[in-house]
């Protein structure tokens, strides 16, 4: 939960809301890993495919996350669709930030998770196992125009809900100077 929320937050939000939107459309059907469907199909990956493992470090954990491996953001435009996600430990699931400011991608993370832990040699099983989930689950192959119109239709709504937010404060300021503010003087 968050501690202090932004017009950033309610824009990242939408744009996810949007990945959602893009990955289902893909899928055929929706993916609430919460319920349903789309929370057996969860479970399936988790359990099963992966065996209650992290896909990174391959520890087993009790309590694993959604992992998208291609991000679920505005920079990476990763859809919500199950053959983007793995189950991640909570140590797994921090990036590394490059100096260019952007994150590692997962198959680079993949691989310092491999260093750190000192196991390299696990590293061509782990990516073909998560490549194989990948095309298991026939997660869309954009080609770049698609990546391209993702792309700016969500940095338009991250934009637009931003700016939105902007000015539901000015019109916030109007209505307290009109009409609170002059019922306070005539009291």
């Amino acid at each position: 939960m968050a501690v202090y929320n932004t017009p950033s937050d309610s824009a990242n939000t939408a744009v996810r809301a949007f990945l959602t939107k893009v990955g289902e459309f893909y899928l055929g059907h929706s993916f609430n890993t919460g319920n349903g469907k789309g929370k057996e199909i969860w479970l399936r990956i988790k359990n099963e495919v992966f065996n209650s493992s992290c896909a990174y470090c391959g520890q087993t954990k009790e309590k694993l996350q959604i992992e998208h491996l291609y991000m679920f953001n505005r920079s990476e435009y990763g859809l919500h669709h199950p053959g983007n996600t793995v189950p991640c430990c909570t140590e797994c699931n921090t990036r590394a930030k490059k100096e260019d400011k952007t994150y590692t991608d997962w198959l680079e993370h993949l691989k310092i998770v491999c260093q750190k832990r000192g196991d390299e040699s696990v590293f061509e099983t782990r990516k073909q196992k998560i490549l194989k989930h990948i095309e298991s689950f026939n997660y869309p192959k954009l080609n770049d125009s698609e990546k391209q119109a993702i792309k700016v239709i969500a940095n338009s709504l991250y934009d637009n809900i931003k700016a939105e937010s902007d000015k539901s404060l000015s019109l916030y300021k109007e209505l307290d100077k009109a009409f609170v503010k002059a019922t306070n003087y005539c009291q």
